[in-house]
């Protein structure tokens, strides 16, 4: 099997009107037609059919988002053990009426502390990922993070425990990248909404082992209540490192570094001869032909090279997109318990409500395998976005119940629980499916980099404010900390009406020439778009002789 492109040829700067045209005369007709056939397979695959074909793909993209459960599971850990009494005993402060509180400057900086760790990680793992490869990038980082344990672990102050954070932040950003771009890469069309989203699913698992480990260990008030919580996280990384040293790379990668013969290895370990017209030639040809593409448009896969020409919209869409998980209102989910409890909940109830919360989350994001079927992302969003806001406003409005009330405080407890399962029936899973589709292949580490980032920036926003909102010795706010989510999430809801594209069912090169021709966002689903200039490929040829001898008969 051997691939013919002429890279070299190649050259940075034509206009747009040109592209197709040059990228046929540079990669030669039968590789295109190649190219063409593949992407039509794909168009009428079925999401069945291509669990046939790609089930070893699914298998190991589902191996290595496991990472995401770690980070899911810690992650929840920090904001529940603000209302965790061995933890608040060992790292808090004594208050006037004999309680103890984390204060709220502590709190906010413990949780931006793995942020500022995840927001290194991430820039390393965007560069260390196109250079080495996902495999060793994300075996490094758990190597990294199996020994950052330790300080968790061992923290013998709240100094310690915060450096600690920052350590465990580094791995947790080279988790967020590869374990969205594998998805996004290993698997077809019919597939990739289903494997890119099942990260979230990663995250809501880890949040509910958390929540249950919790829950469970609340009766013992030594130490080794919070750090047997910790120890827990010892058990990944050993197994999932086996599993990815033995995993594919992704093709599109070797594509990306000029080894088509490696990439047509690779699909042959993701894919099985299920269906005879699958071909493994015209798999890596389509890859070839969506690089070349890209490379026209933009040469260089630096960060700075995401912020240039038609690369600038793709993203802004995908840090608008991820930034929109952090200020929808989520942060009341990061520290529910610890908004149960101010709302009035008793601390069992608000973790037993914090259990119930994440198990939601786990169903919500099984069905919106289901809803992504029948509606597409851009108006999942939208649902989304708008049903949360009605909640917002609806939590906020019952914070002037009585607190003598204690009917208030359970139908706040209520309406949060609503918000989490629409929350994970939408924004949350979805979010990883835009991120993984909307930006180059070229690029898309890199996209990813940015745009959770820019989450990541979000979150510190969040972790700043949020505990001074909730905090009875600060702003104490309380459940009207719903109301000004309310009104952030009203600007988010008219940006994706406006700016946020449809990519349901679309190619990559497909994708390449819709930003290309700047097409508008409410239109990315009727616009016809041909990357392949108007070749007729073997299936079409097929199909329409077939049509012929039925007319003929």
């Amino acid at each position: 099997m051997h691939f013919k492109t002429d890279v070299g040829a190649v050259e940075a700067g034509p206009e747009p009107a040109v592209l197709l045209p040059t990228v046929t005369q540079n990669l030669g007709e039968d590789l295109l037609i190649e190219a063409k056939d593949a992407t039509a397979l794909e168009h009428q695959m079925t999401p069945r059919q291509a669990l046939k074909i790609y089930p070893k793909a699914v298998g190991w993209s589902i191996l290595l988002s496991l990472v995401i459960v770690m980070e899911g599971y810690d992650t929840l850990l920090l904001g529940s053990f603000y209302a965790f009494p061995a933890f608040i005993k060992k790292f808090g402060e004594l208050q006037p009426d004999g309680s103890y509180e984390v204060p709220a400057p502590w709190q906010a900086g413990l949780s931006n502390g793995s942020q500022v760790g995840s927001i290194i990680g991430l820039f390393i793992a965007g560069i260390a990922s196109e250079r080495f490869g996902y495999r060793k990038t994300l075996i490094s980082a758990l190597i990294a993070i199996s020994a950052f344990i330790f300080i968790q672990f061992f923290a013998p102050n709240i100094q310690t425990l915060q450096a600690s954070y920052i350590f465990c932040g580094i791995p947790w950003g080279v988790f967020q990248t590869i374990t969205t771009a594998y998805a996004a890469e290993v698997c077809p069309i019919a597939l990739r909404g289903y494997l890119t989203t099942y990260v979230n699913l990663c995250w809501v698992i880890g949040q509910v082992i958390a929540s249950g480990v919790l829950r469970g260990m609340l009766s013992v008030e030594s130490e080794w209540g919070y750090r047997a919580c910790y120890a827990i996280q010892w058990f990944w990384p050993i197994p999932i490192v086996i599993g990815v040293y033995f995993a594919p790379e992704s093709p599109w990668w070797l594509v990306r570094c000029n080894k088509p013969e490696e990439a047509a290895k690779a699909v042959d370990r993701l894919t099985t001869k299920a269906d005879p017209n699958f071909n493994t030639e015209q798999k890596v040809a389509m890859m070839v032909h969506t690089n070349e593409m890209e490379r026209k448009v933009s040469e260089g896969t630096s960060y700075l090279d995401c912020l240039k020409g038609v690369e600038l919209r793709r993203t802004e869409i995908v840090c608008i997109v991820w930034l929109m998980q952090a200020f929808c209102g989520s942060a009341l989910m990061g520290y529910s318990t610890y908004f149960y409890e101010q709302a009035g909940l008793a601390t069992t109830q608000s973790f037993n409500f914090t259990l119930i919360q994440y198990g939601l989350g786990a169903f919500g994001t099984m069905f919106s395998w289901i809803a992504m079927t029948y509606c597409g992302r851009r108006t999942l969003y939208l649902t989304g976005m708008g049903i949360m806001f009605v909640l917002l406003v609806i939590i906020g409005g019952l914070s002037f119940v009585p607190s003598s009330n204690t009917g208030g405080s359970w139908a706040i407890g209520s309406m949060l629980l609503i918000f989490t399962l629409v929350y994970d029936c939408t924004v949350g899973p979805v979010c990883y499916s835009l991120v993984a589709e909307i930006p180059s292949t070229r690029l898309r580490s890199k996209s990813i980099v940015l745009a959770r980032n820019t989450y990541n920036v979000g979150c510190i926003v969040n972790n700043i404010i949020t505990p001074y909102m909730l905090n009875p010795t600060a702003w104490n706010w309380k459940a009207k900390t719903a109301f000004f989510w309310a009104g952030v999430n009203g600007v988010l809801i008219v940006w994706t009406f406006f700016r946020l594209p449809e990519p349901k069912g679309l190619a990559y090169s497909e994708l390449d020439v819709l930003f290309e021709r700047k097409i508008s966002a409410r239109k990315f689903r009727t616009t016809a778009v041909d990357p392949f200039n108007g070749l007729t490929s073997e299936l079409e040829t097929d199909k329409a002789a077939v049509t012929m001898v039925e007319k003929v008969e």
